[in-house]
């Protein structure tokens, strides 16, 4: 794959063989091209404005709020409907039918007539008539602890501990945020030509971040209504450390399967702002940048809390090689090909998750470089079908571009595992064992490697008595090879298109699925509650409305948050965050995560 930058040398990317190994990709990192990033940007630079239209919650927090988002091109409204929930029906589960919030994007004004439609459906999410003028349905559920502990903190007149951000970083987490013409709302189609959010997930990212600003207005408007005598706002900082949570589950991955192409074009932009920044000559400033942004990774990590003892292992392992990284950046002498050879060093001594961090904190050196890619980060998927092709030539094709799939074991129980089927019941995507659960023959046909082996085996077969056979005569003999057949046609020149694993075997990690996309929104504080689903956070660090709406005399902290870091607290004053003496030396450093998660 090669692309070209202002007429230099082309691009050396990453082989698709390294890139898209599935631990590799779920080894990613947020970067500068994630969605949350790259929308924030567009938000600052174009002065996008929030406005608080109506607030009607009375003393439970229960009620109404709308919020005005004004753009240079269009207006739109962000619609909150919060109500109580009783426990027993509390569940971050799809199949849940009730919710603390839920909420709509709407595209233009909201009348009244529009309004008393929406507070009639949106609560009802899929079961609802949702209105066309909706660009984003979601819904979310509050983390019951930190939702409590700020509310009291705020109404006695102290700030709440960073600390129970850190462990948790948000007081509302989404169960699911739709978009693209789900349920009624508006198809993604209408979006292509606008400038607002014609990117992948833009609006879904806007709704989200609306629905952080409500989260703050909300328990401070709680603490006030406890106790309107002693009750205060949330500190800056600590309103910047607040986050939105997402649960999500295997819903996620076919997504991953079904847009070959959208995944190849995000691969393939991040793959070039790496290579983009690994052929820059470094100065000394590059360098000094570098150093404070691993530092700063360093010490996210070290806050950074999850449950799950193969995400911590995973965690601790980084932290523990970052110092060595450290003294690497201090020594190495300042020679043009720096950055290639830390890449290069790095991939023979760290592990890959800690080999992705300094891959995007390289991304993240040359914004000038890097940012303009964010524009390319969309494509018109069409798998298109070459028939004249010659078979030979396809079967070619195969082996040189799907060896991985061809390489694989599809026979054995431990090739073949595991089925993907959807569940009747549950309405999501799950995981059966082969040869010891039903509904084998309900399999959702989502892993590729398989069906390609199968494929090839037909038409080596097929070229044995037609050698000069072409694609149209194989399919006119066996039809049902026609999908695997479009996709490799098109994808050899998509090359990032395909995850190059067995999703059947055995020790395959649905995991590594999850945090690819997730990678890519922007999700931060990585944290598996199993290995099917998992809970994370976006926009923690991200600028504030307040920000948005005021005079920037510049906007570099639009885009400068990355890898957030706990705010101080001393003398009940919350303040920036500082890096800890583990953070700052190269020194050994000993990973030591807060203790306590979160029980819903």
């Amino acid at each position: 794959m090669i692309n070209r930058e202002w007429g230099l040398a082309p691009l050396n990317l990453r082989p698709a063989d390294d890139v898209m190994q599935l631990e590799r990709l779920g080894s990613l990192h947020a970067c500068r091209l994630s969605f949350v990033r790259t929308l924030m940007r567009q938000m600052g630079r174009q002065r996008w404005q929030v406005s608080q239209e109506h607030f009607d919650l009375d003393e439970h927090g229960y009620g109404t709020a709308i919020y005005r988002l004004q753009t240079p091109y269009g207006r739109y409204h962000g619609v909150m409907f919060a109500q109580a929930l009783d426990d027993s029906r509390r569940t971050d589960r799809v199949i849940a039918e009730a919710w603390d919030v839920t909420f709509g994007l709407v595209e233009g004004d909201v009348d009244d007539s529009l309004l008393e439609q929406m507070a009639a459906n949106v609560p009802l999410q899929e079961a609802g008539r949702q209105h066309p003028r909706v660009l984003v349905l979601s819904r979310a559920n509050k983390s019951l602890r930190n939702f409590a502990y700020f509310v009291e903190a705020l109404a006695s007149g102290q700030q709440p501990d960073p600390q129970w951000l850190t462990r948790v970083g948000y007081l509302y987490r989404t169960t699911a945020v739709y978009g693209n013409g789900k349920f009624g709302i508006a198809d993604f189609a209408r979006l292509h030509e606008n400038p607002d959010f014609r990117r992948p997930f833009s609006p879904q990212m806007a709704g989200v971040y609306l629905l952080r600003h409500f989260s703050i207005e909300q328990v401070e408007h709680l603490a006030r209504s406890r106790a309107p005598k002693t009750a205060c706002a949330l500190a800056t900082e600590l309103r910047r450390y607040l986050g939105i949570g997402n649960s999500t589950g295997l819903g996620m991955a076919p997504f991953l399967i079904s847009h070959p192409q959208l995944i190849a074009q995000w691969v393939n932009q991040r793959e070039t702002a790496l290579a983009l920044a690994q052929r820059q000559a470094p100065n000394e400033e590059d360098r000094k940048r570098l150093i404070a942004l691993t530092r700063r990774a360093l010490q996210h990590l070290m806050e950074t809390v999850t449950e799950d003892m193969e995400q911590t292992e995973r965690n601790a392992e980084t932290v523990a090689s970052l110092p060595d990284v450290l003294v690497w950046l201090e020594s190495a002498p300042l020679e043009d090909d720096l950055w290639g050879q830390l890449v290069a060093w790095s991939e023979r001594t760290l592990s890959l998750e800690a080999q992705e961090l300094i891959n995007t904190l390289l991304i993240e050196l040359y914004p000038e470089l890097v940012d303009p890619l964010e524009e390319q980060m969309g494509v018109t998927e069409n798998l298109d079908l070459q028939p004249d092709m010659a078979l030979i030539h396809l079967r070619q094709l195969i082996e040189t571009h799907y060896s991985w799939a061809l390489e694989h074991d599809y026979e054995s129980r431990e090739g073949s595992y595991w089925f993907w089927y959807r569940s009747t019941e549950k309405e999501e995507p799950r995981l059966g064992i082969r040869h010891a659960e039903a509904g084998v023959e309900k399999e959702m046909l989502i892993a590729m490697g398989p069906r390609v082996a199968h494929s090839h085996e037909a038409i080596c077969e097929f070229l044995e008595e037609a050698p000069r056979a072409k694609v149209v005569d194989f399919l006119l003999a066996k039809p049902r090879h026609k999908e695997i057949i479009r996709r490799v046609q098109t994808l050899v020149k998509d090359t990032y298109g395909d995850i190059h694993a067995n999703l059947w075997r055995q020790d395959m990690k649905p995991m590594h699925l999850l945090r690819t996309k997730l990678s890519f929104f922007g999700a931060s504080r990585f944290d598996p509650k199993s290995d099917r689903w998992v809970r994370i956070t976006l926009f923690q660090g991200a600028p504030l409305v307040e920000e948005l709406n005021a005079e920037p005399e510049d906007l570099s902290h639009f885009d400068d948050w990355s890898f957030p870091l706990q705010p101080t607290l001393e003398n009940g004053a919350v303040g920036p965050a500082g890096l800890s003496p583990h953070a700052s030396s190269p020194a050994s450093t000993v990973y030591q995560p807060a203790a306590g998660g979160e029980t819903s």
